[in-house]
């Protein structure tokens, strides 16, 4: 079975307004305030806690390694508290995924984002169901942009590994379709999105009604 499998922050859905205010809740722990802004740091939010953090704690002139990760564990919990907030599914990607489904893909998410937490925002946005397979940054030994990832995700949602691909957000996502000898989509509508066609995507997506036959052309 051929399939597509997904990134989940910054392509599925805009998951930045609650990445940022767990973030925040660190900042404020350790007497900073709110650092990061809504909006304006999505970008960094997509990046992941460790990225949100840093850049945080360089702007209050306060970086260090030590407290970076001494503050993930509870920046992990904050986020587990209020995973769905201010996420919400960019238009039309559910009903691009249930199209792909119907035209005989297989379907799954490869994130970066820890599976616990992933599965759990799935569920609370009522979509887990809709995908055969889940992997995410601790399922295996190994995360992305190491391609054994998406590999797994393939696999475990009835496919072949060499016959698949990656829709994504990010550099991280176009390297991993490229280690695993496949092709990547990146959407230019999440953050980042300026910056998608210079990483020479195999196909950039502008909104999720054009992805089936982006797939179809790239895949069959």
């Amino acid at each position: 079975m051929r399939t597509v499998i997904f990134d989940l922050d910054g392509t599925l859905a805009d998951t930045s307004g609650d990445l940022l205010a767990a973030a925040n809740a660190c900042f404020r722990q350790l007497g900073h305030g709110d650092v990061l802004v809504p909006g304006e740091d999505a970008g960094i939010a997509l990046r992941g806690g460790k990225m949100m953090l840093r850049r945080g704690l360089e702007r209050v002139g306060r970086y260090d390694a030590a407290t970076v990760e001494a503050q993930y564990p509870v920046l992990l919990e904050a986020y587990r508290g209020a995973i769905d907030t201010h996420t919400v599914l960019y238009p039309g990607a559910m009903d691009a995924v249930e199209a792909l489904k119907t035209a005989g893909y297989g379907v799954g998410i490869c994130t970066n984002k820890p599976e616990a937490l992933a599965d759990l925002l799935l569920r609370r946005l009522g979509i887990r169901d809709a995908f055969a397979s889940m992997v995410g940054a601790d399922t295996l030994p190994v995360r992305k942009p190491d391609p054994e990832p998406l590999r797994e995700a393939a696999r475990r949602a009835g496919g072949d590994p060499a016959h698949c691909v990656l829709i994504g957000d990010s550099d991280t996502d176009r390297n991993t379709a490229r280690a695993a000898g496949v092709p990547s989509v990146l959407v230019t509508f999440g953050p980042s999105g300026a910056d998608m066609a210079a990483l020479e995507p195999e196909a950039l997506l502008h909104q999720f009604a054009d992805l089936p036959g982006i797939v179809a052309d790239l895949i069959g």
